[in-house]
C-alpha cells in the first residue's frame, strides 16, 4: 500500500494497491485491532440477540405493529439527543474507557430485562425504558467506536481494516439473530442473559487494547466545537450527499421492525424464522464486504453507490410483496449486499478525509444521519403499518427509496462525480 504526498484542502490522498488489500496476515499482527475486532463481534452479537428478544416479546405482549415501531423510537430519541455531545466526548477523552462504560451500561440493561422476564414483572413500558437506556449508551458507543479504529492500524491499512471490521459486524448479524431466536425458545430471560454476558465480554476485550495516548485536547468546550462535525461535513458536498442518501434510504426502507409480523402472520414461522430473516440481510452484506475487501471499487464509486441504493429499494419492494419464505429471504440477501456497497463508500469518504482530532464529532454526525435513522425508520415502518397495513408499509418504503435516489442525484452532483474512493473530496466553495 502506498501513500502519496499530495493533499487537497489539507486532506491526504491515500492510494491503495491491490497487493496490500489482499495481504492475508498483516491485520492479524496488530494486536489492538484483533482485540477491537473481537469486541465488535461480541457487541454486535449482543445487540442482535437483544433485538430479536425485544421484538418478539413486545409483539407477544401487545400484538401491535405500532408498539414494534415504538421500540425503534425509544432508541432513536436518546441517540439523537446525545449524539453531538457524544462525538465531542469521544474527541476529548480516552475512547477505550468510553466504549467500556457503554458496554457495561448495555449489559446492566439486558440483565434487568432478564430479571423482569423471570419474575413476571415485564411490561412493554419497562422494555421501552430499558431500550432507551441502551439507545443512550449506543449514542456514545457508535461515534467512539468509529473514531477509535483508525488509530489501531497504520494509515495505509485503514481501508482493509474497515472492510474487515464490516465483515466482522455482518458475520455477527448473521449468527446473532438466529442464535437469539433459538435461545428465546427456552425463554426470553435466557436470550437477555446471553446478551448481557456478551456485552461484558466485549468490555473485557476493549480493556485489553493498548494504544498510544493522544495528547490531551486543549480546545475549549464551546457550541462551535460541539457542532464542528456538522460544519466539516457541510464543507464536503460528496460526503454530505453520501450521508444524506443513506439517511433517507434507511429511513424509508426500514422494514426490519416489521419482521416479527412477517415471520408470524405472513410467512407462518416462529422465532426461528424471525432469526433467519434477520440473518438473511447480513448474509448478503457479509458476502459483499468480503468481495469488496478483495475487489475494491476502482472507479465510478458515486454512480455505483446510487445504483446500489436503487437495488436496495427494489429488493425492499420484492420482500414486501412476497408470501414465500425462500423468496423473502433471498430479497433480504440482495438488500443487505446492496446496502454494504453504500456503507463502504460512505465510511471510506468519512474516515480517509477526517483528521483524528475531528473523527469523534464527524462520526457522531454520521451516526445521527445513519445509525439513528435505523431506529427512526423502524418507527416510520410501525406507524405506516398501523395506518396502511404491513405489506403496504414496506412497499411504500421501497418505492420511496427509489424516488430518493433520483432526487439525490440532482441535489448532489458532486457525489455522482466521485470516481476513486482514494481521492479526497474537496470543500464546497
Amino acid at each position: 500500500m502506498q501513500r502519496t504526498a499530495r493533499t487537497v484542502s489539507g486532506l491526504p490522498s491515500i492510494r491503495l494497491s491491490h497487493a496490500s488489500v489482499v495481504a492475508p496476515d498483516s491485520l492479524r499482527r496488530h494486536r489492538a485491532f484483533v482485540l477491537f475486532w473481537f469486541a465488535r463481534v461480541a457487541t454486535m452479537l449482543a445487540h442482535q440477540m437483544l433485538a430479536v428478544a425485544v421484538g418478539w416479546q413486545v409483539y407477544e405482549l401487545t400484538n401491535s405493529a405500532l408498539d414494534l415501531g415504538l421500540v425503534g423510537l425509544a432508541q432513536f430519541l436518546p441517540s439523537l439527543a446525545l449524539a453531538l455531545v457524544a462525538g465531542h466526548v469521544a474527541d476529548r477523552y480516552d475512547r477505550r474507557r468510553i466504549l467500556q462504560a457503554c458496554q457495561i451500561v448495555e449489559a446492566l440493561a439486558a440483565a434487568v430485562l432478564a430479571w423482569l422476564s423471570v419474575s413476571g414483572f415485564i411490561t412493554e413500558q419497562a422494555i421501552f425504558v430499558l431500550i432507551a437506556v441502551v439507545g443512550a449508551a449506543r449514542a456514545f458507543q457508535m461515534p467512539t467506536q468509529q473514531a477509535l479504529l483508525p488509530g489501531l492500524v497504520p494509515p495505509p491499512m485503514l481501508a482493509r481494516a474497515l472492510a474487515s471490521s464490516a465483515s466482522a459486524t455482518q458475520a455477527a448479524v448473521i449468527v446473532g439473530p438466529a442464535l437469539g431466536g433459538l435461545i428465546y425458545v427456552a425463554g426470553p430471560a435466557y436470550a437477555y442473559g446471553a446478551s448481557a454476558g456478551l456485552f461484558v465480554l466485549a468490555a473485557i476485550f476493549v480493556g485489553l487494547i493498548a494504544v498510544a495516548r493522544r495528547p490531551p485536547c486543549t480546545e475549549a468546550a464551546t457550541l462551535a466545537s460541539v457542532f464542528a462535525g456538522l460544519a466539516f461535513i457541510r464543507s464536503r458536498p460528496a460526503l454530505l450527499g453520501a450521508i444524506s442518501l443513506d439517511l433517507f434510504a434507511v429511513l424509508l426502507g426500514g422494514a426490519t421492525a416489521l419482521l416479527p409480523i412477517y415471520a408470524r402472520d405472513i410467512l407462518d414461522t416462529g422465532p426461528w424464522g424471525l432469526g433467519l430473516l434477520r440473518s438473511s440481510t447480513a448474509v448478503g452484506a457479509l458476502g459483499m464486504a468480503i468481495w469488496l475487501a478483495h475487489h475494491p471499487l476502482k472507479g465510478q464509486a458515486g454512480r455505483k453507490m446510487f445504483a446500489a441504493v436503487a437495488v436496495f429499494g427494489a429488493a425492499t419492494v420484492v420482500f414486501g410483496l412476497s408470501t414465500w419464505f425462500p423468496l423473502s429471504a433471498a430479497a433480504l440477501v440482495v438488500l443487505g449486499a446492496s446496502d454494504m456497497i453504500s456503507v463502504v463508500v460512505r465510511q471510506t469518504l468519512v474516515q480517509i478525509g477526517t483528521p483524528d482530532e475531528m473523527r469523534g464529532r464527524v462520526s457522531a454526525v454520521n451516526s445521527i444521519f445513519i445509525g439513528t435513522s435505523n431506529q427512526l425508520g423502524e418507527f416510520e415502518s410501525g406507524v405506516t403499518a398501523a395506518w396502511f397495513g404491513t405489506v403496504a408499509s414496506v412497499v411504500i418504503g421501497g418505492l420511496g427509496t427509489l424516488a430518493v435516489v433520483l432526487v439525490c442525484m440532482r441535489l448532489f452532483p458532486a457525489l455522482v462525480r466521485v470516481d476513486r474512493l482514494d481521492a479526497p473530496h474537496p470543500r464546497s466553495r
